[in-house]
């Protein structure tokens, strides 16, 4: 019998919702930042609740970032190294063990882990999730204004309203049914993700026009992309995300369950807006792995700022943790909660990308600086992994946070890079990769500047 299956019942555990939006910048929330005002609602939550300021993914591509969510592993180890990957159905995800420990257990939106495109999940494939009102990849079959997904029974139904609004309503009306367990329910919008079809960011009916030619992060400021085309829609498709969070988090309110629910709202990537590569993440600069993450409720309520890196891998082990659950010894992420009550000390000065699909690359985000290794000889789409990689990136984030000025090959910082080589293959191995060979970066003068992604592209 395996821990989770020994778990009692979950009578007089908190419920848990998490709120997962798609392609969310950090820095389009107020608690990061930005001045336009956008999130009232995640900020409110970061503020009253415990707020993680320095989180990222462990891989800013939509589905291994979802995988490593659900299993709380790195995406190679939990079989989703790229997207059009299923996640096995044997996966020891977070809903199976909420299950096991006695709860309902309710997905609501986009999935993007199935394989499936435009036809409805098999169950097999729903990640041990009960209740089911979700697609696989919903940009397939839906539009802004034309939202549907599938329910349980793999029927298609079409909502009314702008789609964040519709999946929120379709979470809510979850929420007002008659639950005699606690419940897990996980929400997941495909906002302010593109549009796909047309490479657009479509805003509801007059937000765009809102924040036309208004606060621009530095970033994006001084490499330029697709910002002036798309950053005003992208703002508002992030302020109608937020609104339909407070809704969902007044439902809670009027339905009297606040008091006893874990509300956690984060998001899989970010967003760089073709000015690291010809698209819009998998690269590892800030802007395509840094997140929004904060967590309110039960055992969080007041839990302040978290100064750790934290990574997404860490939230499945954390709210498993909250509701007293056993978490699995094969989750890679480990739970805030010994931070949150002062047991172990508030500093962990690390964490690991993996990055898949634009090429198959590595980096290391600590404290201070920004490491990247890339491996020349490998296949960015089949392969998982290689042997061997060569240094490519390098940033003092303390004196250049926006990621300009590339310092790899500099012999000022070559033991730096010993070091850090070292930091990341110890990572990489307790990930369950192989012990990599690393290739220093070519060296070059003081002064010399190096060719980096955003300049290969412009």
């Amino acid at each position: 019998m395996t821990a989770a299956a020994s778990t009692p019942p979950a009578a007089g555990r908190p419920n848990v919702v998490v709120f997962l939006t798609d392609q969310q910048r950090f820095d389009s929330t107020g608690v990061h930042g930005n001045p336009l005002g956008l999130t009232p609602n995640f900020d409110r939550l970061a503020t009253e609740g415990t707020f993680c300021a320095q989180a990222f993914t462990p891989q800013p591509v939509c589905a291994p970032a979802r995988a490593a969510l659900q299993t709380g592993r790195h995406a190679t180890a939990a079989g989703v190294h790229r997207n059009e990957l299923a996640l096995p159905a044997d996966a020891d995800t977070i809903a199976k063990r909420f299950a096991a420990g006695g709860y309902e257990t309710a997905y609501v939106g986009k999935w993007h882990l199935a394989g499936t495109d435009d036809g409805p999940v098999p169950p097999p494939l729903r990640g041990g999730y009960d209740h089911w009102f979700a697609a696989d990849v919903v940009e397939f079959i839906s539009d802004v204004y034309d939202a549907r997904l599938y329910d349980s029974d793999g029927v298609l139904h079409r909502l009314p309203g702008y789609r964040a609004d519709a999946y929120v309503d379709a979470a809510i009306d979850y929420l007002t049914r008659p639950h005699d367990r606690p419940f897990f329910l996980f929400v997941s919008l495909i906002e302010p993700h593109h549009r796909n079809q047309r490479d657009d960011y479509p805003a509801p009916d007059g937000y765009r026009e809102q924040y036309e030619g208004r606060w621009t992060p530095p970033d994006l400021a001084a490499l330029g992309g697709v910002t002036h085309q798309h950053l005003a829609g992208y703002w508002g498709m992030v302020k109608r995300v937020d609104e339909a969070f407070g809704r969902l988090r007044d439902a809670l309110h009027s339905l009297a369950l606040t008091d006893d629910t874990i509300v956690a709202f984060t998001t899989d990537h970010g967003c760089h807006f073709k000015t690291r590569n010809d698209e819009y993440k998998r690269s590892a600069h800030e802007a395509s792995i840094r997140l929004p993450l904060a967590i309110d409720g039960p055992t969080f309520h007041g839990g302040g700022r978290v100064r750790s890196l934290v990574s997404l891998i860490d939230l499945a082990p954390t709210l498993l943790d909250a509701c007293g659950l056993p978490v699995p010894d094969a989750m890679h992420g480990r739970s805030l909660l010994p931070v949150l009550r002062g047991t172990e000390p508030d500093e962990r000065r690390e964490v690991l990308v993996q990055i898949s699909e634009s090429q198959v690359a590595r980096a290391l985000r600590t404290t201070r600086w920004k490491y990247v290794i890339a491996a020349p000889d490998a296949d960015p789409w089949n392969d998982t992994g290689s042997p061997h990689y060569v240094e490519t990136e390098l940033y003092d984030l303390d004196s250049d946070p926006h990621e300009l000025e590339n310092l790899a090959g500099l012999a000022s910082h070559r033991r730096l890079c010993d070091v850090l080589g070292t930091r990341i293959a110890r990572l990489m191995v307790s990930a369950g990769e192989v012990s990599p060979q690393i290739t220093p970066a070519p060296s070059r003068a003081p002064g010399q500047r190096t060719v980096s992604s955003a300049d290969a592209w412009l």
